[in-house]
């Protein structure tokens, strides 16, 4: 298998942009030559087979997703936090679409599943470990459920986002903050 870092980083991000636009059914290692533009076969020198590309798009979209260091420095906000998240969500929509798509492959292929779990179990308990020791307000379960409820709507904005009309996210996300994680509360 070729090492090039930068080359697999690019076919990778085709393979997200390829998933995000044909579904699971489109994303082939051909069409993940075609969509970066390089000659065919070079994804079958990078990946062996499918299953490894899905494995290896998961933890590529984990990259493309974190935040900016300087989003997370200086006094923090949930309320701010969550804001830059639904931002960041929609300036790399296709990434989040490539997580729905590998989410529904998942439920049809049980080691991509068995990967999926472990990885969104891991990110979970980060994402709850970090919003605890920085401080902010709520205990291991309402950032637990913060998380359900961003989920949802995070899937809703990007897939059907006239459902929200009338609801504004900056409204939801307020309320979700205020019941969910309220002031005071430890774990």
């Amino acid at each position: 298998m070729r090492q090039n870092p930068q080359r697999r980083a690019a076919l990778l991000d085709a393979a997200i942009e390829v998933l995000a636009r044909e579904g699971s059914r489109g994303l082939t290692l051909r069409a993940v030559d075609a969509e970066a533009g390089v000659p065919t076969g070079t994804a079958s020198n990078y990946f062996a087979n499918r299953a490894q590309l899905l494995v290896q798009i998961l933890h590529r979209t984990r990259e493309r997703l974190v935040p900016d260091p300087a989003d997370l420095t200086g006094p923090l906000d949930t309320k701010v936090l969550l804001g830059q998240l639904v931002d960041r969500m929609r300036r790399e929509r296709s990434v989040h679409i490539a997580m729905l798509e590998l989410r529904l492959e998942g439920t049809r292929r049980p080691e991509l599943q068995a990967e999926l779990a472990g990885f969104q179990s891991a990110e979970l308990e980060a994402n709850v470990a970090w919003h605890l020791e920085s401080g902010l307000p709520g205990d291991r379960q309402g950032v637990a459920l913060l998380y359900l409820a961003m989920l949802g709507l995070i899937v809703d904005d990007l897939t059907a986002p006239a459902t929200l009309t009338g609801h504004p996210v900056e409204g939801l996300i307020e309320t979700m903050v205020e019941r969910l994680l309220p002031q005071g509360s430890a774990d």
